[in-house]
């Protein structure tokens, strides 16, 4: 089986060689052995802002173009430490790549850039009061207005959407559901509640048995001969009827739509 090389423990003094190298004759073999020597560091960081979510490996990626940026743009005559520069130079690719690439709805970068510190004050003014901050409060700490906070908090939620395709858990037995399935969908009963508050408005325009007619056969749902039987009169004088109610509804709304347009 294969085993993974060792890594060689390095000076400052290599260190700095291995960059000096890189920087005058891009060379394949210093960066290589730089990018092998950091890695571990690189990924340390990255976890202390992915914390096992879903961009991990981008927030990777990020961090090792930081890595080879801050090998490009080191200066040992500044007197720190490669590493003192290469972290803060990580951090640094890792918030702009989360302010601006990890939101799923377009939001302006003001808010891209107070949420982050909202969330952070938030924190250290619950652990000073003991009790969750007020929106005041945030805003005076943080030189903002309330208004400023508020839209901030509530763009906030947009930082992740939810796909309809998603597993969700549904209870502690494991089973799953997406939230396809519990979407609701259109409900006929709607249009029938509308039809029915546009006859009912329409009713006064019968005399008495017509509108007797049409709610037993439609609101009751009375067959023709039982409504016959309720009024005292033959079938066939029902289906007469019915239709001239019918005929004088169907004009009413016509005329209505034709007002209205």
């Amino acid at each position: 089986m294969h085993q993974p090389s060792l890594i060689t423990k390095r000076t400052k003094e290599e260190i700095n060689e291995l960059i000096l190298e890189f920087q005058w004759t891009e060379s394949s073999h210093a960066k290589t052995t730089l990018v092998e020597h950091y890695t571990a560091l690189v990924a340390s960081v990255v976890r202390k802002y992915s914390k096992g979510g879903s961009f991990h490996e981008d927030l990777m990626q990020v961090g090792m173009l930081g890595l080879l940026g801050a090998i490009r743009r080191y200066d040992a005559d500044m007197g720190n430490s490669f590493e003192s520069f290469l972290i803060p130079t990580i951090i640094g690719e890792i918030k702009r790549f989360l302010r601006d690439k990890t939101w799923d709805v377009h939001v302006p970068r003001r808010i891209k850039e107070l949420y982050p510190r909202i969330k952070t004050v938030v924190d250290e003014l619950t652990n000073q009061m003991q009790r969750s901050p007020k929106i005041k409060e945030i805003a005076e700490y943080l030189g903002v207005s309330e208004e400023e906070v508020l839209e901030a908090m509530e763009m906030g939620k947009s930082y992740r959407t939810l796909s309809v395709d998603q597993s969700i858990e549904a209870d502690s037995d494991g089973s799953t559901v997406t939230p396809l399935d519990v979407m609701g969908s259109p409900d006929s009963g709607f249009k029938q509640v509308d039809q029915r508050m546009l006859l009912e408005s329409l009713l006064p325009l019968l005399n008495k048995k017509e509108k007797d007619i049409i709610r037993y056969t439609f609101f009751e749902n009375k067959s023709q001969k039982e409504t016959g039987e309720l009024l005292g009169i033959s079938q066939m004088h029902v289906s007469r009827l019915q239709r001239r109610a019918i005929n004088k509804l169907q004009s009413a709304l016509e005329h209505s739509e034709v007002t209205n347009a």
